[in-house]
């Protein structure tokens, strides 16, 4: 496995493996990495000759108050983590090299990122849509894997593949989640054993409307009113959004069907979470 620091030598390690007529899958990452992650490595290692797994805590996507410095950055053990599971290339860019002083460049997708953690979390997808087009150009990857825990940045990233003409194919992974049901997230270790606990509300919030959308309720209103309901019973949980939005245009829903996810964020003292389910049995993109 190799590591490489070098804008310039990225692009030329790439160069040689597509004169060679090699495909590049891409897994953009900020390191932290854990068996959600490994399981976007695994799916690129199937669908690529080679996978080059990026490192960067993107400084762009993160407001004023959010948790930037504090970030985990475990980067030996990443590497480690990515050798035992055969990547190629790990990419792990210099601030420095990504972003020079003289930096003036933002790649916006407008409409996608107006609501969700859009709303909330203003800037964050103009950081999102940014690094992964420079990652996009000096990776040149023929194929892209990200994870659909962040459903929004996934629809937001395929917009700007279609909008700007890359020819990238860009995969969505599903949810790797624990063995009581919690998404998979490097946040996740900022939480007490009390708060993780406390973090359940949201599969359990996925699955009681799942059940209840099983059992006739289709209008939304009731349905969120139920879930705003089942998480406020607990105090130490502030909820961010609840919202089910169509999975292509993500706008609010009336009623279920089909195309119908759930889409909730939560803060759990410092830690903020997210999560996400398709509410009928067809639960593909």
């Amino acid at each position: 496995m190799e590591i490489i620091t070098s804008v310039a030598e990225m692009t030329a390690w790439s160069n040689q493996r597509l004169k060679a007529a090699e495909t590049i899958a891409l897994v953009p990452t900020m390191g932290c990495l854990h068996t959600g992650h490994l399981s976007l490595l695994r799916t690129a290692q199937g669908a690529a000759d080679v996978v080059v797994l990026s490192i960067f805590v993107n400084p762009l996507q993160f407001g004023p108050n959010e948790d930037f410095s504090r970030y985990p950055r475990p980067f030996t053990a990443d590497c480690e983590a990515i050798a035992a599971n055969q990547g190629d290339v790990v990419f792990a860019p210099q601030p420095s090299s990504f972003y020079p002083d003289d930096f003036a460049t933002t790649v916006t997708v407008r409409g996608l990122t107006a609501g969700l953690c859009g709303a909330s979390r203003p800037g964050h997808f103009d950081g999102v849509s940014t690094v992964v087009a420079k990652l996009f150009h000096v990776v040149k990857p023929n194929i892209a894997v990200f994870g659909q825990k962040d459903f929004q940045q996934l629809a937001v990233i395929k917009a700007m593949t279609a909008d700007l003409n890359w020819d990238i194919e860009i995969i969505g992974h599903p949810i790797v989640r624990e063995s009581d049901g919690l998404a998979m997230s490097s946040r996740n270790r900022y939480l007490s054993p009390t708060e993780r606990q406390s973090a359940l509300c949201l599969w359990q919030g996925l699955h009681n409307t799942r059940h209840a959308v099983k059992h006739g309720e289709h209008n939304c209103h009731s349905l969120l009113a139920q879930l705003r309901a089942q998480i406020s019973t607990d105090p130490t949980v502030e909820i961010d959004y609840l919202s089910i939005v169509d999975d292509t245009t993500l706008q609010p829903q009336t009623q279920i069907d089909t195309h119908s996810i759930l889409a909730m964020a939560i803060k759990i003292g410092t830690t903020r979470l997210i999560d996400n389910g398709y509410l009928t049995l067809e639960e593909s993109l």
